[in-house]
């Protein structure tokens, strides 16, 4: 009663586009429609689209992570980062719109249907604590938390720490990204023992060279997680490579 009367005074939109909606958090018929979901056929390691002309399979990798597999086991992403998605996920990220993350993480949780089936528990990609205190909240941690609760899985939102604060990393390449990264994350000792044995799920907003979601899994890999896999909201394209067009089937 309590949402249906704020509705009334405060009726709900779009959040990309502002048009009414029958509810808050529902996108309009037009913008849900724009959105680039990913779908099989994808990468099953780092969640890039292929052409809709690949066959399935559950043994499908891109050319890039066959050349330099990444530190993680699985990887998913719920939509491709263009224009429509990207205006949900900086809103989530840096104008205060937390009622997004539960709208991603619907999406996420059906993309990263089957890792989420088989996982113990679900850790976001931690922010600086002085990032954190300008930003009041993490958002990663705000995903997390909504899709443990669709899919009543428990969540670590301190497993993992930052040890030092790093520069943006939007305008660096992959390689750059990792030599930023390297020893800046790590498990945090007193929960060491709550990631040792656990087939873990990391998860964030965006992933685009995956440099820091590798430092995420290479930091729970030493706390002794017993698997590691990643899920997103948005899968942007990798800057620091050429864009792969064909698709290959891992062997072994």
């Amino acid at each position: 009663m309590a949402a249906r009367m704020l509705d009334l005074l405060l009726p709900p939109d779009c959040p990309v586009c502002h048009q009414p909606v029958e509810r808050a958090g529902l996108l309009c018929a037009d913008c849900f429609r724009s959105m680039r979901f990913i779908a099989d056929p994808c990468c099953a390691q780092c969640g890039q689209s292929f052409a809709a002309s690949a066959p399935g399979g559950g043994g499908r990798v891109c050319a890039p992570c066959l050349e330099v597999p990444p530190p993680w086991r699985h990887g998913r992403a719920a939509l491709v980062y263009d224009e429509r998605s990207r205006a949900l996920v900086l809103r989530l990220k840096y104008a205060d719109r937390t009622d997004l993350a539960p709208l991603l993480a619907r999406h996420m949780a059906r993309a990263g249907r089957d890792m989420l089936e088989n996982a113990d528990l679900l850790v976001p990609v931690p922010l600086h604590r002085g990032r954190l205190f300008h930003r009041r909240y993490n958002q990663a941690g705000l995903l997390a938390a909504a899709i443990g609760r669709i899919v009543r899985l428990p969540v670590l939102p301190d497993a993992l720490v930052r040890l030092r604060g790093t520069p943006p990393l939007a305008r660096l390449g992959a390689r750059a990204r990792q030599d930023v990264l390297r020893e800046a994350i790590a498990a945090r000792p007193s929960r060491r023992d709550g990631l040792a044995g656990r087939r873990i799920v990391l998860v964030d907003d965006v992933m685009t060279t995956g440099a820091t979601l590798g430092a995420c899994a290479r930091a729970a890999t030493a706390a002794g997680a017993a698997s590691v896999d990643v899920l997103v909201a948005a899968r942007a394209p990798d800057p620091g490579r050429a864009v792969v067009e064909g698709w290959r089937l891992s062997v072994g």
